[in-house]
């Protein structure tokens, strides 16, 4: 991995951690990296994009305890480097070299479960500009190669071979949204150019004002989509793809899809949540994933089903991995959705 090119930190950063290693040694722990580096040019910024592009994850911290506790770390090594420069030496200093002073720190880690997968990958993602520890997709892999036409390499080839009789040709295409450029057409309404990779490369949609208005809750970047289109060849531009509809896309759970067609949502669809034989402690968490759940995105109206009586309950975003949390809660047999 190429520090250098990590968000926040430069190659003068690099080269001033390589000096110190190549002087005084691998670098043993997170907190011996920020003792050895404190009074250098990596600051707390540096500090964590490093976390969060992976470079400490040989040590034995998570990147989510390592986010929660290295500002009070390096204000505690600033802290006590202050104090020993100012002469301020208490009782327990006397008589202790300064490796030793620096061994009796105690720092406070606060002790997180890791991110999940997916979050890690956002935040390589965000941080380098490519994925280091895998790729979204690499899970559903087989899912997609059963949805899926065409993919990226296939489209490279087209390129190559500038052959123009596939133009036209209607495709099913899946990756992930990296980039959404919108722009406002004659008739004042909004499309968008998107950038969607797969495991393959990259490759750049263009969805008309029609499929955007369907679609648009569902085009945000890090989301994983399936478009269905037409391929648009052109002579000496790259092939790209015209999407006539757009949906999510999460993989295969058995012979059931795991994406919802969030973009023809013309009529609302509504989950429905059986509460009548189900525990305090459950409808005390469905509460509370319902509130977690609702916000600027909400696609899909909720309500619970209370021994006959339906209740609306309001509305939350909802995709197939959200729809797993609440089978989570209350069980499969509790869940309906209906369009």
């Amino acid at each position: 991995m190429d520090f250098g090119s990590v968000k926040n930190v430069g190659n003068a950063v690099v080269d001033t951690i390589t000096a110190e290693r190549e002087k005084n040694g691998e670098f043993k722990s997170f907190t011996d990296f920020c003792e050895r580096m404190s009074g250098e040019s990596v600051n707390k910024k540096c500090i964590e994009s490093l976390i969060k592009a992976g470079a400490f994850d040989e040590f034995e911290q998570t990147r989510s305890t390592l986010l929660a506790s290295f500002e009070g770390i390096i204000d505690t090594i600033n802290d006590t480097s202050r104090k020993t420069m100012q002469g301020q030496v208490t009782m327990f200093d006397l008589g202790q070299t300064e490796d030793e002073k620096i061994e009796n720190m105690k720092y406070s880690f606060t002790t997180l479960k890791e991110f999940d997968e997916k979050e890690l990958l956002s935040m390589e993602k965000e941080m380098l500009g490519i994925y280091i520890s895998g790729h979204p997709l690499d899970k559903i892999k087989e899912a997609i190669q059963k949805i899926a036409t065409i993919n990226t390499l296939q489209m490279m080839q087209m390129n190559e071979e500038n052959n123009l009789s596939d133009d036209g040709k209607q495709v099913k295409y899946v990756g992930i949204i990296t980039s959404i450029k919108k722009k406002y057409t004659k008739r004042n309404t909004l499309m968008a150019f998107m950038t969607v990779e797969d495991l393959y490369g990259s490759t750049e949609i263009i969805v008309f004002d029609t499929c955007y208005s369907k679609s648009q809750s569902i085009l945000l970047e890090e989301n994983i989509v399936l478009i269905d289109g037409r391929l648009s060849i052109r002579e000496d531009e790259p092939v790209k793809i015209v999407a006539n509809s757009i949906s999510e896309f999460n993989g295969e759970k058995g012979d059931r899809p795991f994406f919802y067609q969030t973009a023809k949502m013309d009529n609302p669809k509504t989950l429905t949540i059986n509460i009548t034989n189900i525990t305090e402690i459950q409808k005390d968490k469905l509460r509370g994933a319902i509130k977690f759940f609702s916000g600027d995105r909400n696609n899909i109206a909720v309500q619970v089903n209370d021994n006959g009586e339906i209740k609306p309950c309001g509305a939350i975003y909802f995709n197939e991995e959200i729809l797993k949390a609440f089978e989570e809660i209350v069980g499969e047999e509790n869940i309906e959705v209906n369009s």
